[in-house]
């Protein structure tokens, strides 16, 4: 991109070409390019405004709700605890109890679901339903068990704790046999059976907490590359055993 470019209409441009892989870091950089400066040394409060703006690009649909805002922007990558999975059971059973039949399948995802990853010490959990546009048969209840909803899109609705209370838990609701739902999933059993991969992502993850120990969404995007490698071995490793996604289950 010739450095003139406006940022934006230079960052659409890098996503209609690349997809996934342009991340919301490149429209940082597009920025701060332009000032000599650094991504991660543009003002933290400039870098949510940055993101805010390309949210329903990156994830079609995008919406917050109103009064879900919380000020913690710290990241921390902590090493792996052994009684996480005794948390993840116990959100698992608090959800399961508000949810009944509603919830097709719960299960534990993310890094604090792979023994020995280090991680952010906040349990991801993964709930499937019937119908991911019916809120009204799932979202009170969500919040009934102590978490609140703070964004949907198209693919998935997500939920976290209220604010002043520890962050110790993010709920993901998806549609049942969705790609997302898939996806999800089989990263988590590639990186459990696979130690060369699971090293690798831990090692980004430590240097994107590093980097960007105020900023939750450019940590996250700055792991995507990474991901999609995984992912796509991932898919190769699916096809050579016959992995699927197993009957639905809580």
């Amino acid at each position: 991109m010739e450095p003139s470019a406006e940022p934006h209409a230079a960052w659409r441009r890098l996503r209609a070409a690349e997809g996934r892989r342009t991340t919301i870091i490149d429209l940082y950089e597009l920025v701060a390019r332009q000032r000599g400066l650094a991504a991660h040394q543009l003002p933290q409060a400039e870098r949510v405004r940055l993101a805010r703006s390309v949210m329903p690009i990156v994830w079609p649909g995008f919406a917050r709700t109103e009064g879900s805002e919380r000020q913690d922007f710290q990241v921390e990558v902590t090493a792996y605890d052994p009684c996480w999975p005794g948390r993840y059971r116990k959100w698992c059973d608090r959800l399961a109890r508000e949810l009944g039949d509603v919830a097709l399948r719960i299960e534990h995802v993310g890094s604090t679901a792979v023994p020995g990853l280090p991680a952010k010490p906040t349990i991801d959990i993964q709930v499937s339903v019937a119908d991911l546009d019916d809120e009204t048969r799932y979202a009170a209840n969500i919040e009934r068990a102590g978490v609140q909803l703070r964004s949907r899109d198209c693919l998935h609705r997500f939920f976290r704790p209220y604010a002043g209370q520890p962050r110790d838990v993010h709920v993901h609701v998806c549609q049942a046999g969705s790609e997302w739902e898939r996806e999800h999933l089989l990263f988590r059993d590639y990186l459990r059976g696979h130690a060369d991969a699971a090293d690798a992502y831990a090692t980004v993850k430590r240097e994107s907490a590093r980097i960007w120990s105020d900023d939750r969404i450019a940590y996250t995007e700055a792991k995507t590359a990474v991901i999609l490698d995984i992912l796509a071995a991932a898919e190769a490793w699916a096809t050579a055993t016959a992995w699927a996604v197993a009957p639905t289950r809580r």
